[in-house]
């Protein structure tokens, strides 16, 4: 059986994929500005251009309509804006709405004041309440502006997939715009803001393969677009101004290839996804699967273990030499309560353990992460004084 550390933190950061390291190692080598016209600055610009590109592809748009910025923090505070032009001419949105389980970057509103934002409720297993979102368009003064809804695609803890289609079919019956978080989508999900029926999306390059670092706005046409967050020089056709990061945008575009050829994965990561649920409920007879009863993403495993608190167990994990997080990534160093399972009605006083998937991952894996569950869960029965389970 193989040695050494196993990494179960996709969700977090996926590992640099060699494609996307040798495209940035060959950016490094390209001297000239993206915005020059020489010879050497063409060449910059055509990296640019070829990863644009690739992007886009991987959201089943135009090139065109792909905005590069440092991450997709900045680019839901691009997008989150009261302010946004329909060509010349100023849009006002005065709302938006957002579910009680999305990450920070979009729960906390971008450049809506807090009070232009509507928290909504969620159900059991962490899915938006349509009924709600259709009572709070109803009751939204239309006259003050227009109403924005901010959704993810799949949450980031336990992998459950949001009704986005049906979500953004009543946003827009109520001549809203509706903005997709696909930062745990890409590359376990198609991708495609036709089909979601959403006016913009939101990409992470680390989630998939690429650098940390970078990331971009999407959107469904070029004419309806935020006001710039970062005034500059004009690039990125004046939407986010600042010199392009050219390493790492490179790497983000080999990366967004990669993701949509990893879908074809996507089966063979859900059957090691369910052989270690399996073989934790065999283990831990009370362990607890959060958002299991619902369609999620193929590579989550989001559970908690009564008497254990999720920090405890994820260091027990790292002591076994299997990287795990205990929730979000986002929150690593905080001892806090995880927002997702409070919306959830779940007990967030232990938190959850989050375990997720890649594609290079086998089934060697799966059993040697169970063998390192069981040794931990030994010891919780036995402070217990309880019998473990056979």
């Amino acid at each position: 059986m193989a040695t050494g550390r196993l990494y179960f933190d996709y969700n977090a950061t996926a590992p640099l994929l060699a494609e996307a390291q040798a495209a940035m190692v060959d950016a490094m080598a390209l001297p000239g500005n993206p915005s020059s016209v020489h010879a050497e600055g063409r060449k910059s610009r055509a990296v640019i251009t070829g990863a644009r590109e690739a992007v886009a592809r991987l959201c089943g748009v135009p090139a065109a309509q792909t905005v590069f910025c440092s991450g997709a923090t900045e680019a839901a505070n691009h997008v989150l804006t009261p302010d946004f032009r329909m060509g010349r001419s100023p849009v006002r949105v005065s709302r938006l709405f957002v579910s009680a389980v999305e990450h920070p970057a979009i729960l906390e509103g971008g450049r809506f004041a807090p009070d232009q934002i509507t928290v909504l409720p969620v159900d059991d297993d962490g899915r938006l309440d349509l009924a709600a979102l259709s009572d709070a368009l109803a009751a939204h003064d239309q006259a003050s502006g227009q109403a924005m809804l901010g959704l993810q695609l799949a949450n980031n803890e336990t992998g459950v997939i949001q009704p986005v289609r049906e979500a953004a079919g009543i946003v827009k019956a109520h001549h809203g715009l509706v903005v997709v978080d696909a930062v745990q989508g890409a590359g376990r999900l198609p991708l495609s803001l036709e089909a979601l029926g959403a006016d913009f999306m939101i990409l992470s390059g680390h989630k998939i393969g690429g650098p940390k670092g970078i990331g971009a706005l999407v959107s469904a046409g070029e004419i309806l677009m935020p006001a710039p967050l970062l005034r500059g020089g004009g690039q990125e056709k004046g939407h986010r101004g600042g010199t392009e990061n050219l390493v790492c945008i490179a790497g983000f575009g080999a990366a967004a290839e990669a993701a949509r050829e990893a879908l074809a994965d996507v089966d063979r990561v859900a059957e090691l996804r369910d052989r270690l649920e399996s073989g934790i409920k065999e283990l831990a007879h009370d362990v607890i699967l959060h958002g299991s009863t619902v369609e999620r993403l193929a590579n989550t495993c989001f559970f908690s273990l009564p008497d254990l608190k999720a920090e405890t167990a994820q260091i027990a994990f790292d002591m076994e030499d299997v990287a795990v997080s205990a929730g979000a990534a986002c929150s690593s160093g905080k001892i806090g309560t995880s927002h997702v399972l409070l919306a959830m009605g779940a007990d967030a006083d232990l938190g959850a353990i989050r375990v997720s998937l890649g594609r290079d991952h086998t089934r060697e894996d799966i059993d040697r992460f169970l063998l390192a569950f069981n040794a931990i869960n030994t010891r919780r029965m036995a402070r217990k004084g309880a019998p473990v389970a056979a």
